[in-house]
């Protein structure tokens, strides 16, 4: 249908940069800022939480001796004293995470859609990228570095760890060296359930009572599928519409307890860690802190800053699978 001849429409002002000259229809900016973004952080939300007074700090962790046959006879005297072990003293170093922000004087005046305040909306904006770095690197198979002058400290991640129980991976010889040298991952493989079996079996042999499985997104989806192809699809109705389709593994019942099957954006790929959260602890020397920076001019500059490092209780409660390559075997 044509338009009647000058018939007033909105395009020619529709405004900046829609029409030659601007018009004088005010913008429709929404004052909500969507952020689709992950920020959560299921590893350091779980285990525990604690604090150290040096930038490296140590424990110590045990295990009792094999059983033998121990049999004794009435009324006996020994003449020979037990063999004993003495308690492994080990440690970590803590590292400095940071992030800081500057924003000018007329930033911070004028008004912004979706903020009050551009510099307190990039804080909390940047507290939640702090956060997932820490989780990154608390995860990661980063060894311990003591650091020196101009070169950061670092903390021994999970995957330097856990070296007592692995599947697919060697250990380090000395376990004095577990978080200074981490384990050589073996070729990469086919996701399989006995990879999973053996784990747990090693974990139950040690004593350990692991209660999840960490893996990322295409793992998670691996694990899923490897109980797919062993039966098909499984659709429950319920005697309800509509009738769904069952896809996914959440738990998997082992011999010697259950596994929840938590997927992390951050895992290191082609990674699974068998979790006890127990033998666990993000110990501070610095909890989350913010401050201003010495003003530069017409600027607000602020840092938020947080020094800490991993603490692995007893690596021994834990399992790892290494180089997972995503497809399965059955």
């Amino acid at each position: 249908m044509a338009v009647i001849d000058k018939t007033r429409e909105t395009y020619p002002a529709l405004g900046p940069g829609r029409a030659d000259p601007p018009g004088g229809i005010r913008e429709d900016l929404s004052d909500i800022i969507y952020n689709i973004a992950p920020e959560e952080t299921p590893f350091m939300s779980a285990i525990g939480k604690d604090s150290c007074d040096n930038t490296y700090f140590e424990w110590q962790i045990d295990t009792l001796a094999d059983p033998v046959a121990n049999r004794q006879e009435e009324a006996s005297d020994p003449q020979e004293l037990n063999d004993h072990a003495e308690p492994l003293r080990i440690g970590n170093y803590t590292q400095i995470s940071s992030k800081a922000i500057r924003s000018s004087g007329t930033a911070e005046a004028v008004d912004f859609a979706g903020r009050k305040s551009t510099q307190a909306y990039q804080m909390a904006k940047k507290a939640k990228e702090l956060k997932l770095d820490m989780e990154s690197m608390l995860l990661s198979l980063d060894t311990m570095d003591a650091g020196a002058s101009g070169s950061p400290r670092a903390t021994a991640g999970v995957g330097a760890w856990i070296q007592s129980n692995l599947v697919n991976a060697t250990a380090t010889a000395d376990p004095r060296d577990y978080g200074k040298i981490a384990p050589a991952a073996g070729a990469l493989k086919a996701v399989e359930e006995d990879d999973i079996r053996d784990a747990m079996k090693q974990c139950w042999d040690a004593g350990a009572k692991p209660t999840v499985i960490m893996v990322d997104g295409a793992l998670k989806q691996a694990i899923s599928a490897l109980s797919q192809s062993v039966s098909e699809l499984r659709t429950a109705a319920n005697n309800q519409s509509p009738a769904y389709v069952v896809a996914a593994v959440d738990i998997y019942v082992s011999d010697f307890g259950n596994l929840r099957i938590v997927p992390n954006r951050l895992m290191p790929p082609q990674t699974a860690y068998l979790l006890d959260y127990e033998f666990w602890s993000t110990t501070y020397l610095r909890p989350f802190q913010s401050f201003d920076l010495a003003k530069t001019g017409d600027s607000l500059a602020q840092m938020l800053i947080v020094e800490y490092g991993l603490r692995s209780k007893n690596e021994e409660a834990n399992a790892a699978i290494h180089g997972w390559d995503y497809t399965i075997v059955v």
